[in-house]
């Protein structure tokens, strides 16, 4: 099964849509804009708000960035930490989409899954071929097909 992608605006709005990204996000060419451009650091603090706790967002963040290096980043990521970003983003929103409510979507990213060797679909979307295989998942539950 060929994976579905989810509307470019939907992946904004994770990262804090225009309030966080400063300009709408309407087309895969305004979101690809954007993350060339360098994401803010806030649209990381979205992502890892949405899947992790007061207690661990700053492990999840600097899975993305390294900790000296976030601490530093004055302002915008770099490209290879926007497009880790917008992949983890992505995926959170094709679980928004599935799943319907926040904490459904956010239960399915952050609870271990037995398709991946009980790793939790989060953990595994770091990667960008993980983030397919996580998508292709949530497309596959979205229309009914076995898993």
């Amino acid at each position: 099964m060929e994976a579905t992608m989810i509307a470019p605006a939907k992946i904004a709005d994770v990262m804090g849509g225009k309030k966080v990204l400063h300009n709408p996000i309407r087309s895969l060419f305004e979101l690809e804009k954007a993350v060339e451009e360098g994401l803010p650091k806030g649209a990381l603090k979205n992502v890892a708000d949405f899947v992790s706790t007061s207690k661990n967002r700053y492990q999840f963040i600097y899975r993305v960035v390294p900790e000296g290096t976030y601490k530093r980043r004055q302002t915008h990521l770099s490209l290879e930490e926007s497009e880790r970003t917008e992949r983890l983003a992505r995926v959170i929103a094709t679980a928004l989409h599935v799943w319907d409510t926040s904490e459904k979507a956010k239960n399915f990213l952050i609870l271990p899954h037995p398709f991946f060797k009980n790793r939790p679909p989060i953990e595994v979307a770091f990667t960008e071929l993980g983030a397919r295989q996580v998508e292709e998942l949530l497309w596959g539950i979205f229309y009914g097909l076995p898993s």
